[in-house]
This record gives C-alpha cells, structure tokens and sequence, in this order.
C-alpha cells in the first residue's frame, strides 16, 4: 500500500496543534506589577525623571520575579545567587509601562512582567550556559549601575554647584547612559524571542544616546544576520571594531556574515583574528571548522572541531559536523561514533539519526540504516532524504514494495533523486 502523505502531513499538523492547544491550557502566566515614584531634584527634567524612575522600577520587577522563579520552578536547582537571576531575567522578559504621570516635580510610573515562569526558568537554564549571553547582560547590568551611581554623584556636587555647565553635560550623559542600557536590555529580549526588527530598533535607539556603544553595534549585526541583511550586518560589525579593534566577538560575528555571503577566505581571516586575541573561543573554532568542511579541507575541519569539544565537550553540533568531515574522509566508524555523542546529548536531533544511518549505509548495515532513517522521520515527518536513504537501504535488502513506498514519499516530499528513479522505472510518483 503507498503511503498517503498529504493525510500524513495532515495528520502531523493536527497532532502538534492540539498539542499547541495542550500547552496554551497548561501554560500559566504570571504579572508582577511595581509602581515607583521619583522626586526630582532642581537639575531632573522630564527626560531623567523619567529615565531614572525607569530604571528603578524595572529593577525591582526583575528581583520580584527572581525571587518568585527560585521559590517555585527549577531555577533553585541552578545553583545561581539571586543576583545573577535578575541579570540573566533582563535578556529574557522586559518590563511594560502601563501608567505614568509627571506633574513638574515627581515623575509616578507603574510597570508590569507578564511572562510564563517555566518559560522564562528554561530560557535562564539556556542563557546561564551561555558565555556571550551571560557576559554582555552582565555587562549592560554594571552600565546601568554605574550610571545610577555617577547619577547620584553628580547630583550631590550639583547641589553645591548649581550653576557648574560641565557637571550638568556630566548629568545628562549618565541620564543617557542609563536609558542606553535600558534600550539594550529590550533588544537582548527582542531577540531572544525572535523578533529581530524591534531588536534592530530598540539597539539603534541605544546607540542613539550613546554613539561608542561596541556591544549595541555587535547585536545589531546580529538581529541584521537573521534577517538575512549582511552586508548591513558587516557594516555594524566594522563600526564595533572600529571603536574597540581588540572586541574578538565582532571580528567572529563578521566572520559569519562573510561565510554566509560566501566569502569564505576574509571569514578564516576573522576567525583566525577572533582566535588571536580571544585563544579560548570555541565558537571561533568551531566557526571555521565548518568553513573548512565547506571548503573541502575536512582534516583541517576536524582539527577545529577537536580543539572546541575540548573547550566545550557538550558541543552537539561540533561531534555532528566532525561526523560529516570523517564520511567525507571514508572513515564511517569514527563518524558513527560522533553522530552517537551528537544523539547522546540531543535525543530529538533528527539531522544526526539520517546522518548516522548514511554511514551505516556505506558500511552495509541497511538495516540500521533504516532504524535510523524511520527515527529521523518521527522527530520529522518532512525529511525527504531519511525517506530516500530508507528506501535505498530496503532496496539492498530485496524488499522492492518498501523501497519504491519510501521513493514515492521522497518525491512528493520535492527529492528530486527519489523522482528521477522512480521516472527511470516508469513509476509514477504523484
């Protein structure tokens, strides 16, 4: 019998709806609300009211729901203090303004996090794992405190020099160093949930109010890669550089922009920068181990991916592509042999199990090659090559209903080999 797989695709997606439906009916959210009042001082405007009231309500919110996330979903088992949970929360939920008042000499907000908190307990669980992540959120935390504290500092001295043009230019830098700080933490938040474009305008708005802003430069680029703007990125990238030649992240960051525009010797060339003056980078390694493998030059490949599982041994993706680089070699076991740590560490990873299986394949284990192939099609039901490699592993087994069963599912799945043999039999696939 042939498989039916517009009622299978149909099937699937009724499947992951209501599983959907399940999660919205289970899923609990959960509105912290803060209200703050600042009483400005002779020198605050409306601006730095605002800005510092902001600041203070925000703050409170993220330690409100840091206290909440400890005592009620897995975040205590992470063996984070309760600081490094409100630094790690700002990248993940933003606060909401939903009143706020100013009548001349205090400036009244009132604010809210609504966010789910077994998923903000996840994403924690992510970002802690996440050197990058977790320094530049750390890094925007100190900003914003050092800003509050040259905020306070310069409104002491102010008091005493009312009329001191200097320290007031001073004031309205920290004012605006704050707000900058604020403006990166929403994008960071923007970003982490996939919404690049208000990410690229909430980090154009902090470079705005602070022009030598590297790490806003950096993210940008960031948010313009996955938009698919390159050269846009590559720009931004130059301009975080620029300001700091010694920022390894940008010269890794535009490695990837010039990889993915297919320049794949000035991508070596940043990554091999990056490695200069970052050694431990493992992303860098692994960056441009993966440019090698393209290249063809999968020794050199392997040597990268070596040297970032030893800085990170849970690499699922370098013992995956480290795979690729020993198939294309021919040595089929050492590639078995990391597509099993990939699984290991990933149990739902769909590319490892088909991969895994074409090795078994080459080694004339069809009928492991089809275990894996049917597992790679579970986890993804629109795999059109594990159905291909499946009905090429039957075919070596003599089961001729099987193989031209799983050709016909690839065809119309858009494999153009699957269709091609199936034409060259006279078989028709659809």
């Amino acid at each position: 019998m042939v498989i039916n797989i517009a009622n299978s695709i149909i099937a699937v997606v009724n499947l992951i709806a209501s599983l959907l439906l399940a999660n919205i009916a289970f899923a609990e959210t959960k509105t912290f609300i803060k209200e703050y009042t600042y009483m400005a001082s002779d020198i605050d405007s409306k601006v730095s009211s605002r800005a510092i009231a902001l600041e203070q309500v925000k703050r409170a919110l993220l330690e409100q729901l840091g206290t909440y996330l400890v005592s009620e979903t897995d975040v205590k088992m992470y063996q984070l203090t309760k600081d490094q949970i409100t630094t790690l929360t700002a990248g993940i939920v933003s606060a909401e303004v939903i009143e706020e008042k100013w009548d001349g000499r205090s400036y009244y907000l009132k604010a809210k996090i609504a966010a789910d908190p077994s998923d903000v307990a996840k994403s924690v669980d992510t970002l802690r794992n996440d050197v990058q992540k977790t320094k530049e959120l750390k890094d925007s935390k100190n900003k914003a405190e050092e800003a509050m504290r040259e905020v306070e500092k310069l409104k002491k001295e102010l008091r005493l020099v009312a009329g001191d043009t200097k320290r007031q230019g001073e004031y309205a830098d920290a004012i605006k160093d704050l707000s900058a700080a604020d403006w990166f933490d929403k994008g960071l938040s923007f970003q982490k949930s996939n919404n690049y474009k208000n990410a690229i305008a909430a980090y154009t708005n902090a470079i705005e109010l602070k022009p030598q802003y590297v790490q806003a430069y950096n993210n940008r680029g960031l948010a313009e890669i996955d938009l698919g703007n390159y050269q846009q990125a590559i720009d931004d990238y130059n301009k975080a550089i620029e300001l700091n030649p010694k920022e390894a992240n940008a010269f890794n960051n535009r490695g990837n922009a010039y990889k993915d525009l297919g320049n794949n010797q000035q991508a070596i060339n940043d990554y091999n920068k990056t490695l200069e003056l970052s050694p431990e980078d493992e992303m860098a390694y692994y960056n441009r181990g993966n440019v090698y493998n393209a290249l063809g030059n999968h020794q050199q490949a392997i040597s990268d991916y070596n040297k970032a599982l030893k800085l990170n041994p849970k690499d699922t993706e370098a013992y995956s592509n480290r795979g690729v680089a020993y198939n294309a070699l021919g040595n089929h076991q050492r590639a078995i042999n990391d597509y099993n740590k990939a699984i290991e560490l990933n149990s739902n990873y769909a590319e490892a199990y088909y991969n895994r299986g074409l090795n078994y394949s080459k080694l004339g284990k069809h009928q492991r090659a089809i275990t894996d192939c049917s597992k790679a099609i579970e986890l993804n039901p629109l795999f059109s090559d594990a159905y291909y490699l499946r009905g090429l592993a039957y075919a070596m087994l003599d089961n001729k209903k099987m193989y031209i069963r799983n050709l016909k599912s690839a065809a119309k799945l858009g494999k153009k080999e699957a269709r091609e043999d199936l034409n060259s039999q006279g078989i028709e696939w659809q």
